[in-house]
């Protein structure tokens, strides 16, 4: 089982935090379950330290640690073959992932 690790920086619990929050954990879920995936969800403004690290600029904004390359996204994540593109992460196609 490959892993993938993932982070999603988000600013407080507004609603679009929450949005983004529900549609990553139903990615790694029902897209992703083939994999283990690691999430870390991080308010920026309860550690800033990691949004300057990390170059936030907006949230929410997923960062794909592992596998490499790293790769961001920023918004809500509504867009499920969108996100898994820009991810890098296995196809997408109507619906189903080609495995």
């Amino acid at each position: 089982m490959s892993k993938i690790s993932l982070r999603l920086f988000i600013a407080g619990r507004t609603s679009r935090s929450e949005r983004a929050i529900a549609n990553l954990r139903r990615i790694c879920e029902q897209e992703l379950e083939d994999y283990q995936c690691e999430l870390v969800v991080i308010d920026v403004l309860a550690d800033p330290q990691q949004a300057e690290i990390e170059k936030i600029l907006a949230t929410p904004t997923l960062i794909k640690d592992e596998p490499l390359p790293r790769r961001r996204v920023i918004g809500d994540l509504s867009n499920i073959a969108d996100v898994l593109t820009a991810l890098n992460l296995p196809p997408y196609i109507e619906g189903d992932l080609v495995r």
